[in-house]
């Protein structure tokens, strides 16, 4: 399958930003595809309003946007908002679900996590170490949402950084699954394997973040 690539723009000049010039720029068929979403949440938008809003969305991938407006057919209900598309398009970032499973659950264990779930990971372990896990589930869920949507409102890209428990075979297994699902390079699992579990590799990456959190 082909990996879905989201550009990220720069920050906009609301004092330079020309927004009728920006809407004019938004494809007919996403602004259908708003109106259409819109409609089927609940509550009608004007053509002029769907351009501006498809405007705002203008520098994500269209397939990504289409995607989340799918979403927000089956989960939002009234005014449809930037804020609900966004915080719904595909951008590497695992749900609240996946990611929990994520977690380093004793100090053996090994994860290559976001961010997000790093961030997520800090409001739950308290409640973690305290047995109260569904408690931990609940606060987890709440916290990476949050931060998830804040991120993608920010239209920053997925980070992924390793943290390392202290059972280095085990390690072995969650850094290669990284390299295979594209979150580390090869170069960067290779600096936190042993000598001789990756072949030779061009020194070129960017250097790996490690997070000891244990």
């Amino acid at each position: 399958m082909k990996k879905l690539r989201i550009r990220y723009p720069q920050a906009v000049n609301p004092e330079t930003f020309d927004v009728a010039a920006h809407a004019e720029t938004a494809p007919g068929a996403l602004v259908e595809a708003i109106l259409l979403t819109s409609e089927i949440c609940g509550q009608l938008l004007s053509p002029a309003a769907a351009r501006i809003l498809a405007g705002d969305l203008a520098d994500f991938d269209e397939t990504a946007i289409l995607g989340a407006l799918a979403r927000c057919r089956i989960e939002v209900h009234g005014r449809l908002k930037v804020v609900d598309i966004i915080v719904r398009i595909a951008d590497g970032r695992p749900d609240a679900e996946e990611a929990w499973h994520m977690l380093p659950m004793d100090e053996m264990t090994s994860t290559v996590w976001t961010e997000e779930i790093a961030h997520a990971w800090g409001v739950a372990s308290p409640l973690l170490e305290a047995g109260e896990i569904a408690a931990a589930r609940t606060a987890f869920g709440e916290s990476y949402a949050k931060a998830v949507q804040q991120a993608r409102i920010r239209r920053e890209p997925v980070r992924w950084m390793p943290s390392l428990g202290s059972d280095v075979r085990g390690r072995e297994a969650v850094v290669l699954d990284a390299v295979r699902k594209g979150r580390l390079s090869m170069t960067q699992a290779s600096a936190l394997l042993p000598p001789g579990d990756l072949p030779a590799l061009a020194a070129n990456d960017a250097p790996v973040k490690v997070r000891k959190l244990h």
